[in-house]
């Protein structure tokens, strides 16, 4: 544009004023023409790691595994008065990059493992559309044939923990095993160190353990950072989230978990399995018969907590409130949880058994707790029994009318006479 208003006969200033740019910027684009600028790039600058480059090079190839921190008291002590930030840039350039290592895939035979975790949810149930709840899915994968039992909760409380595992193991009609847990802490309490072991030990819930115990299974810890370990768990949530979960609704959670149990049984385990190229229903039917029978008694282990009554008669446990009877006098009872119902007890003594609810914020009364009729205005829901209907032999006696006369003359008579 400089050169065109130059050839149309516009002076330096006008062109100058036109553009908006300097005479001395004007005059060099005329002078200089049509020709392209010449760009080169800037000669390196000395900097503060320069001197120290071939011994940390040197140093990378020995050790390519070196830290930077050990690399900077090194040339510290050679002299090097920068800083950690400048070095740490220069190793980015002259690092080896670590030779990528292919996975090795882990198949497990049949009968032989199954894999446990949890996944997070959010959704909107229609029921209550103002709030956004927070579910989680727990999932147990059989390693062998891909079959899963999967429940939606509202929360990861140990009760929830042992109440899935004891449906999943009722559902396979078997227990595997072993089963392979994330690093969940209603599972693994920690690491335990021992003095005379150079290895730690696992530090599994005690409650856990019971369970292990009862159904003869072996439980096995995750290795940390090492997610790839319990793939057969962790890669179908994402296949549950975008094949299931999205785009639906719910209107609570029992019909959430009713609508993902028709998805499991008419799409998830009748699909050919990606990995496996077996029918997953199929596939287990095979291994069923190499799980461990199932225990002939239940399993009842007790979770022991003290919880105060509240004024209207209700304990709170889990997050939902259960009643006790009228008739209870001290206001601290003890609770015993079991992996299915809540039974409070007055000195030793069973009060009340609940059937543990599911979610949070819901209240039970049980029947015969409440000798007053609730009020007109009170939604907490009663299981108070309905009177068993008059067989239809019964009949009522058929009587004269001439007794009521008389009964009713008797009356008239008696209220005269006052």
């Amino acid at each position: 544009m400089i050169l065109d208003l130059a050839r149309e006969g516009m002076s330096v200033s006008a062109i100058a004023r036109r553009t908006g740019l300097d005479r001395k910027t004007i005059r060099k684009y005329i002078a200089r023409g049509l020709e392209p600028p010449a760009y080169t790039p800037r000669p390196p600058q000395p900097t503060l790691v320069g001197p120290f480059e071939p011994y940390l090079r040197e140093r990378l190839q020995s050790f390519p595994e070196l830290s930077g921190r050990r690399l900077l008291r090194e040339i510290r002590e050679l002299g090097y008065t920068g800083g950690y930030t400048i070095l740490k840039d220069f190793l980015r350039t002259v690092r080896p990059k670590a030779v990528a290592r292919f996975e090795r895939r882990f198949e497990t035979p049949a009968g032989k493992q199954a894999q446990v975790d949890f996944a997070f949810f959010k959704t909107t149930f229609t029921d209550q559309p103002e709030v956004e709840r927070v579910v989680w899915l727990f999932s147990m994968v059989l390693g062998h044939s891909r079959m899963m039992w999967a429940r939606f909760v509202a929360r990861q409380d140990l009760q929830t923990v042992l109440r899935c595992h004891i449906a999943a193991f009722e559902a396979f009609g078997g227990v595997p095993e072993q089963i392979l847990y994330d690093r969940m802490k209603t599972a693994i309490l920690g690491e335990l160190e021992d003095p005379d072991q150079p290895a730690k030990g696992i530090a599994y819930n005690a409650k856990l353990l019971d369970l292990a115990a009862h159904y003869r299974f072996l439980p096995k810890a995750c290795r940390p950072y090492r997610a790839q370990t319990k793939g057969k768990v962790e890669r179908p949530f994402r296949y549950v989230r975008e094949d299931f979960f999205l785009a639906r609704t719910f209107r609570n959670l029992d019909d959430l978990n009713a609508q993902f149990t028709q998805w499991l049984d008419q799409v998830a385990n009748v699909r050919r399995h990606a990995t496996t190229q077996r029918v997953v229903i199929e596939h287990f039917a095979e291994e069923c018969g190499r799980l461990k029978e199932l225990p002939a008694g239940p399993f009842n282990t007790v979770l022991g907590l003290e919880r105060r009554i509240t004024r209207d008669g209700m304990v709170s446990v889990g997050g939902n409130l259960y009643s006790v009877p009228d008739s209870t006098r001290r206001r601290i009872v003890e609770v015993q949880v079991t992996a299915d119902a809540v039974n409070l007890l007055e000195d030793g003594a069973l009060i009340a058994s609940h059937p543990a609810l599911e979610g949070r914020g819901q209240r039970r009364v049980a029947p015969g707790h409440r000798t007053q009729p609730p009020p007109a205005n009170s939604r907490t829901p009663r299981e108070t029994s309905t009177p068993a209907p008059r067989p239809c032999g019964d009949t009522v006696t058929p009587r004269s009318l001439a007794i009521y006369d008389t009964i009713g003359r008797r009356l008239a008579n008696q209220e005269s006479a006052r």
